[in-house]
Parts: C-alpha cells; structure tokens; sequence
C-alpha cells in the first residue's frame, strides 16, 4: 500500500485521552471512520461546540450523559456534505448539504463524522453550514425554551448572557415576536455582537435594548429607558450577582426561566420572591426532551425565513483547546464553530 494510499484512509481530528485542561485536546491523525449500517460518513465543514463539552473534557457533564470512554473524539454537532453511506442508506443522500446532532456518538471535532440517516437534516440554501451547526444544537434549545415562556409582544425580557450563542438567538426570536428584549452583555467588546443581534429584527416591531451587565448601575440606567414600566420576563443562564439584579427589576406577576448559571452560581431566588412578586419559575433544561427533531426543525426554519442570524465564532480544528478556553472565560462571541 502506498503512502498516498494511506493518507487516503486517514483523517485528521481532536483526540482526547485524559480528563483535565484545555490541553488535553489535540490534533492526531487516525484511522478514515467507515459508515455501519444506518449510518452515513459526513465531511464536516463546521462543528459545533458547546459549554457542556467543556464540562465532558474536565471529566464532568450532566448526570443525562454517560461519561465518555477514552481515548474519543468530541463534538456532537456537524454540518457538512455526505460522502459515503452504510448498508441500508439510500445512496440519494449522497453529496447532500446536511447537518445533525450526533448524540452521545460524538466524534464531530474531525474532518469526517459518521451520522445516523435519520438525524439529517438538508441545509437550506439560505443557510451557511456554521449557521447550520448554531441551529441544529444550540438553535433547538433556544425554541425549547421559548415554549416553556410564551413571550408575547407586550413583554419586556431580559436576556442576560446576550452575545453567548444560545443568548443570541434567544434575543432575536423574541425580538421577532415583537416584544422589548433587553440584552446584558460583559463587557463593551461584546456590544457591538449584541446591538447587530437587532437590527434585521426590529421590522417585526420588537425594541432591542443593550446594556453592560458589568456595570452594576444597568438596573437604573433600565428603569429610565423603560419609563416606568417593569420588566415580565427573565431567561437567566448566568446566574450570580447578574441573575440576582436582574430579578430585583421584574414586575410583579414575571416569568423567570432558569436556563444555565454560567457565572458557576445558581441565581438566588427564594419563596419570598416567588410569593412577593407572584413570579412563575420554569427550569425546561435537563428533562427528557420526546420532540428534539421538531424543535431542530423549527431552529432551521427560523434560520432560512431571517428571524434568526446566529452569529459564529470560528476556530480551526487545531485550534479546539482555544475555543474552549473562549467558553470557559465567556469570551465566545456567538455559537462557537470549529472549522476543519
């Protein structure tokens, strides 16, 4: 066999063999995977990665995902063009533009992915494959959450956390409904991501408002914007000190809906609140979830009809530790996207 041949069967991709740092996620070439039944070979163009691989790679994760056997290739989220199929896979899917979550199979950090038939979806063509990528994973929680909220025009919500990827998208789907969204950020150097979030999405009548989470008078420099009127909703995956101002400004009767601390702190929020206020609190992460593939649906759709433009943050596939680093020090400037 010769070299090229070889090269011909082997692929680049992040392989992790121990748990801890950053560094332990590094590029290796292995072995071409080859599609089993069922399955289709991916060439990934865009994979995503999300706050839980951080949490996985340091050994962690939610108590739903059984902990990875190393040594493994992360990444549960690729877009790309099918190039091979499995036994029983109709070859019409070959060459299709496609993106999946591959569950706990994993192996999404690489230049090829293997994916079941049944988790493609086709990419429309007013989608790019990154933005595919933000859809497929972080796109479907996004809608999740919104049907455990109902936002409607009259609200005003705040997002804290609005330049992350879910946030993001977050604050362009209600600004579509048409409601008053109110998008903390950390830090000036993510405005700019935040104030874009609004500006196809203000023709739905919705009122972006973009403020610094990290200047601790937001909550009155609020007030004065809103003239009088009380925030209704809050969807908090920060959690802290941030978490905790924003529930001081609802307005009696709110919704709050916990989403993630990201700050490494729960929002405090007890009875009292709950009572005082006459607050509904509403956890929708971290149950069994029976209709992931409608909400993926949906998260695409939202996507191709313009109510929603994730932004990307781009790394190349080398570049994986760094990407990480990024979601663990909240630098992330949208859904993170490895580029292989």
């Amino acid at each position: 066999m010769s070299i090229d041949d070889l090269r011909e069967r082997t692929m680049r991709a992040i392989v992790h063999r121990e748990f801890g740092a950053s560094d332990v996620l590094r590029v290796e070439e292995v072995p071409l995977p080859e599609p089993g039944e069922g399955l289709v070979r991916v060439r990934v163009a865009a994979a995503g990665v999300h706050a839980v691989d951080t949490d996985i790679r340091r050994g962690g994760g939610p108590p739903s995902m059984p902990k990875p056997v190393l040594p493994m290739t992360p990444g549960r989220e690729v877009a790309g063009i099918v190039d091979a199929v499995g036994s029983g896979v109709n070859e019409s899917v070959l060459g299709a533009r496609v993106v999946a979550h591959v569950g706990f199979r994993s192996g999404g950090y690489a230049e090829f992915a293997l994916a079941p038939v049944e988790a493609l979806h086709p990419v429309p063509a007013e989608v790019t494959l990154p933005q595919a990528v933000a859809a497929i994973g972080t796109g479907r929680t996004a809608q999740l959450v919104l049907e455990s909220v109902e936002i409607r025009p009259d609200d005003v919500v705040i997002i804290p956390g609005a330049s992350g990827g879910l946030g993001s998208q977050l604050v362009q789907l209600a600004l579509s409904i048409g409601a008053t969204v109110v998008g903390l950020h950390g830090g000036e150097t993510k405005r700019a991501v935040v104030e874009q979030l609004g500006v196809g999405a203000r023709r739905a009548g919705g009122r972006l408002i973009a403020l610094d989470a990290n200047d601790d008078t937001w909550p009155v420099r609020l007030a004065g914007l809103l003239d009088g009127v009380q925030p209704s909703v809050l969807i908090d995956g920060v959690g802290g000190p941030t978490g905790r101002a924003a529930v001081e400004t609802l307005g009696r009767g709110a919704r709050v809906v916990i989403i993630g601390w990201s700050s490494g702190e729960v929002v405090r929020l007890d009875s009292a609140d709950i009572v005082e206020r006459s607050l509904t609190v509403a956890v929708p992460l971290g149950r069994p979830i029976a209709e992931l593939r409608t909400l993926e649906t949906r998260a695409l759709a939202a996507v191709a009809e313009g109510r929603v433009s994730p932004p990307v943050d781009e790394y190349r596939l080398e570049d994986a530790a760094a990407a990480h680093d990024a979601i663990e020090q909240r630098r992330q400037r949208g859904k993170v996207v490895l580029i292989p």
